[in-house]
């Protein structure tokens, strides 16, 4: 017997379109990395991008738990000293919720270029339009 491994050509993509209203933000965010790196296919292969697309509506109406909202902090430095930013998650929801979503999926993604390449498959949106109908994406139900 021989491990089949998938090759880039024979690669084929679906959209997925996932409605984040009253969800977990943890729990989606792992569910769209699945998808995202294929692993939810039975041809999945470590080495090749052969992920969805998945598109994300309502990201302003994720849910969080516990204290989250008053407690988390986004970090970054610029590099210089005192360059240290900090921003809450209540701040950074009103500002931009699709960054909200796009961060936590890109933290259980590859940190290489495979990742980098996947996470351009997501796409989120903070209402219900979407500008991606010729695709046909099929509805992808998430629990709670």
């Amino acid at each position: 017997m021989k491990t089949f491994s998938i090759k880039k050509e024979n690669v084929i993509r679906d959209w997925w379109i996932i409605d984040a209203k009253d969800k977990t933000l943890g729990r989606l965010a792992s569910r769209i990395a699945i998808i995202l790196r294929g692993k939810h296919k039975p041809e999945f292969t470590p080495h090749i991008d052969n992920g969805d697309f998945v598109i994300v509506i309502n990201a302003d109406k994720v849910r969080l738990t516990g204290k989250k909202v008053e407690q988390k902090l986004y970090r970054h430095h610029s590099g210089y000293p005192g360059g240290l930013k900090e921003i809450p998650l209540s701040k950074k929801m009103k500002k931009d919720p699709e960054g909200v979503i796009i961060h936590a999926v890109s933290g259980m993604l590859p940190k290489n270029k495979l990742g980098r390449k996947m996470i351009k498959k997501l796409k989120v949106y903070p209402g219900e339009n979407y500008p991606h109908q010729a695709q046909k994406p099929k509805k992808l139900e998430l629990g709670g």
